[in-house]
């Protein structure tokens, strides 16, 4: 009474069996089975909108070779006299001012004052440790170096680049992990964010850079010159990879030479030359203890280390066109081409840059012209250079084995050597290819360079060198890595030992919260570890349904946009599926024309839910859909839709247009240049664009009438916003 002692509860003991209600279990199995639903249905919603994004991102390269190609046949048939010719001309000049003895009073920077009023960073050379931590700090407040020092640490690490082997070969330690680093894509953030976690680049914390350092961020040059200040400081412990962004040609398209124009507008265009340069004199290659091979993009069945190790890499300035001697036309002969057989259609079928297919070539002669006289007549100019470039590289249907072309023999031709066109396809192989999970090599007709290796490949290509692992970059993935080509070792249990291992450090690549980055640390055994990370904190602090939702809604409103640029294509489309003009047709015929026309590779059907506000009886009123694809559209008085609609389809390549004749990079062009410029698009479009209707639209830019036009107000003006993610 009062001693507060009453009944305990009997303890369990173990092996005592515990009674659980039926309703009990059969609510745990409910709860379950929802929960499996739920997160089987997020997984779905996340593959579909990763297919967008990497669909998208996949087309506009294809749409960067084939420009690039168009511009190489132009500059191989039209007359040196051409004007056409000359706009584009100083893009192909690759040794223009290459001579070593030039190198450096081109880019003397020591007549490059440093006002006293500059805040910035000061650098001393050579290189410290100290120095480049205080290069890092100021680019973490956002301050910018200035361009004396650009140029110097530019010079400086030219100087360096140019001792160093095509193939790196490192080695591991106890003492001294090396850490491996995949695409950053400008995104300071996310490099910083490393260094962090994992230390700066010293002596006892050796660093590989895969490659694809710059383009898409906005903070490309700071990476570069943060890496090439360790570079300098540390040689032998800093190791950086070419990647395929490492190219002038790719840097017109993605963002990298606006976001250095527009940083230094005095010096640019000089920064942009030596970056040129450099970009030619990176390693190929990286090797670990003769074990571990890494490359940015992967490797094909005629991949041999031995012939990246000897070939001169700083020749291929650009790897989308290989090294070419100069020829001179004599008494104005026409030069000889080849034509081979319809190419496959459609966007996510260009061929690739090294591949040829095996149909029979005819002989044709095309005399030198000017693009006026050859806008109507050769309006398969892009078709015909794809196939001018696969016959170049020599290459059958089988995607390594060389043949024998009829004007290899032919000096007059100004063709490339055999050795040359096989080393160029061993550099494009190294930096634009990706694995797939078949047998095989095949060309990689989705990126439109490189190709696609299977398992049998690796294994062939590892084998032959006594390599066991391939590190390879160039893909994003939503973990930041990703393991391929796994080789089961024994049937008795689950053990694979994997070949090939992806890894991406950028995080956030396509949107908030769409993947993470990852990096890779490796000792003496030569097992990798991965360390993610996301960069933004708004992506930390999302749930997986969040997360799912944000990316989603971004993808749903990036693939809404190439629908309501392809409108017309699209109403042309769907007439086909509807002879009587009813404004309606089934969902299996929208979902055929919709991807007869974007030609992306999408699951339409999987995605009508979320692109078709509503059906009847399994109809889509396709005339009330597109009037649904609602868009904020410049308020601009031009009458001519056919080329506003042009203009929004093909924003990319005329802002890539732009940038190639603006050849002072002054941000101006003329109105005759302007009118050159859609001359080019028109014929690379093969369509017909009126000179009164360029003279309209260029009169009705010109805000202030001083008769030119500035290539970023003009490109934003016309740039969409305003689309919704649901209809």
């Amino acid at each position: 009474m009062g001693c507060g002692m009453g009944k305990s509860k009997p303890q369990l003991k173990k092996g005592d069996r515990v009674s659980i209600s039926v309703p009990a279990i059969r609510a745990a199995l409910l709860i379950q089975r929802w929960y499996r639903q739920y997160v089987a249905r997020l997984e779905m919603r996340r593959r579909c909108t990763w297919n967008i994004f990497q669909s998208i991102e996949y087309a506009g390269e294809q749409d960067q070779i084939e420009l690039y190609n168009f511009f190489g046949y132009l500059m191989d048939h039209f007359t040196p006299a051409s004007s056409e010719r000359n706009l584009i001309s100083h893009i192909f000049r690759e040794n223009e001012i290459c001579r070593d003895t030039e190198w450096e009073r081109y880019f003397c920077y020591s007549t490059v004052e440093v006002p006293d009023s500059y805040t910035g960073p000061h650098l001393a050379f050579p290189m410290t440790f100290c120095g480049v931590t205080k290069l890092v700090e100021a680019f973490k407040h956002q301050q910018q170096l200035h361009a004396r020092y650009v140029l110097q640490l530019l010079g400086e690490t030219w100087r360096l680049l140019r001792v160093l082997p095509n193939i790196n070969h490192i080695s591991a330690c106890h003492s001294k992990e090396i850490t491996i680093c995949g695409d950053l894509h400008g995104q300071l953030e996310d490099l910083l964010l490393i260094f962090y976690k994992n230390g700066l680049p010293s002596l006892e914390k050796p660093y590989v850079f895969n490659g694809d350092f710059v383009d898409r961020g906005k903070n490309s040059l700071e990476i570069l010159l943060i890496l090439f200040g360790f570079l300098l400081v540390y040689p032998n412990d800093i190791h950086l990879n070419r990647g395929n962004h490492e190219d002038h040609i790719v840097n017109l398209r993605y963002g990298f030479t606006k976001e250095v124009l527009g940083k230094y507008r005095v010096h640019g265009k000089k920064i942009l030359k030596l970056l040129q340069k450099i970009f030619s004199w990176l390693p190929l290659a990286t090797v670990i203890d003769q074990k571990v091979l890494i490359v940015h993009g992967g490797i094909s069945d005629t991949t041999d280390l031995n012939i990246l190790a000897r070939l001169d890499r700083h020749k291929y300035v650009s790897a989308l066109r290989p090294p070419k001697p100069s020829h001179h036309p004599i008494n104005g002969s026409a030069t000889k081409n080849e034509d081979s057989g319809v190419p496959a259609e459609g966007r996510r079928r260009v061929r690739s840059l090294t591949h040829q297919s095996s149909v029979l070539t005819h002989r044709h002669d095309f005399s030198r012209r000017s693009l006026h006289s050859l806008t109507s007549q050769l309006n398969c100019s892009v078709e015909k250079e794809l196939k001018r470039r696969r016959r170049l590289a020599g290459f059958d249907q089988s995607y390594g084995e060389p043949k024998k072309s009829d004007s290899d023999s032919d000096s007059e031709s100004g063709e490339t050597s055999e050795t040359d066109q096989h080393e160029w396809k061993q550099i494009v192989d190294v930096l634009w290819s990706d694995p797939m999970s078949q047998n095989g090599c095949i060309p990689n007709e989705v990126r439109g360079g490189g190709c696609y290796w299977g398992p049998d490949v690796t294994e062939a290509v590892l084998g032959r060198h006594n390599l066991q692992l391939l590190i390879r970059s160039h893909e994003c993935k939503q973990d930041g890595y990703e393991f391929c080509h796994n080789r089961r070792v024994s049937t008795d249990c689950m053990f694979f030992y994997t070949k090939v291992l992806t890894i991406f450090s950028a995080s956030n690549y396509y949107e908030v919260g769409s993947n993470r980055g990852a990096y890779i640390r490796m000792g003496p055994d030569l097992v990798p570890h991965f360390i993610q990370y996301q960069a933004s904190r708004t992506s930390m602090e999302l749930t997986l349904r969040q997360s799912v939702g944000w990316t989603e809604r971004s993808a749903l409103r990036a693939l809404r946009e190439q629908l309501f640029v392809h409108k017309s294509d699209l109403i042309s489309a769907f007439h086909e599926f509807d002879p009587d003009n009813k404004g309606v047709i089934s969902l299996s015929h929208w979902a055929s024309a919709t991807e007869k026309v974007l030609r992306l590779g999408l699951p339409w059907r999987v995605l009508r839910p979320q692109l078709v506000s509503s059906t009847q009886h399994g109809m889509v009123d396709y005339q009330q859909w597109i009037r649904e694809l609602s868009v904020t559209e410049p308020k601009l008085e031009i009458s001519n839709t056919s080329i506003l609609e042009t203009m929004y389809k093909n924003h990319s390549n005329l802002e890539t247009i732009f940038r190639i004749i603006d050849t002072d990079h002054s941000g101006q062009i003329s109105f005759e240049e302007f009118r050159q410029t859609w001359k080019l698009l028109s014929s690379h479009l093969k369509t017909e664009i009126s000179d009164q209707a360029i003279t309209d639209l260029a009169q009705s830019i010109d805000f202030n009438k001083d008769g030119g036009i500035d290539i970023n107000e003009f490109m934003e003006a016309f740039r969409l916003v305003g689309i919704s993610a649901h209809p």
